[in-house]
């Protein structure tokens, strides 16, 4: 899409351009509104009309209900694949056939060891930790156990880490559920 928007202040015209989204609805691309009109912005309380990126993956449209991921709506998804699945059409695209789906949950088995040193980092966090913020610094810290680069330009070196990541999170999901709702008796 080559059109654009004009916006006039003070007498003064600026284009920006269209951008035509998945599902054929219209935005303007402001992100050089500030530099080119020496410091106006854009005031949309709760961000009910901003778009905040440009994605391939997601549709959301929050006045009408609609969440789709790769052109599936959310409630279909829900209704008729796992987790796994859904994981395998948001990071390549299509949801997989069987054969696919079979690899892909094998590899990703494959890689659920964890390094019990995480639990070290774990036992540092408080019992009142919210767990988000704890599974958030536990799967930083995997960086640590697993230092090596990772060529983003590499189907195959991504696919390792993809399912590297995806075989040890349900381990510190549960690891840091375990600590949270454990109980402490005190004899005295």
């Amino acid at each position: 899409m080559s059109k654009t928007a004009t916006l006039e202040i003070d007498g003064k015209k600026y284009e920006f351009p269209l951008i035509k989204g998945t599902e054929n609805e219209v935005a303007i691309d402001i992100k050089t509104l500030r530099g080119v009109t020496g410091g106006v912005t854009t005031i949309d309380p709760g961000f009910k009309n901003t778009g905040s990126c440009e994605s391939a993956i997601t549709f959301l449209n929050g006045e009408e209900g609609i969440l789709r991921y790769r052109g599936y709506s959310i409630e279909e998804l829900a209704e008729k694949a796992d987790f796994l699945e859904v994981a395998f059409l948001l990071i390549f695209g299509e949801l997989p056939n069987k054969e696919e789906l079979e690899k892909f949950q094998k590899d990703i088995k494959e890689q659920s060891v964890v390094d019990d040193d995480i639990k070290k980092i774990l036992d540092a966090f408080p019992k009142s930790a919210h767990p988000m913020g704890v599974l958030s610094s536990l799967t930083s810290a995997l960086t640590a156990f697993n230092p090596a680069s990772v060529n983003v330009d590499s189907e195959e070196e991504m696919y390792k880490s993809v399912v590297r990541i995806l075989g040890k999170f349900p381990v510190l999901v549960a690891w840091t559920m375990r600590k949270k709702t454990r109980v402490t008796i005190r004899l005295w």
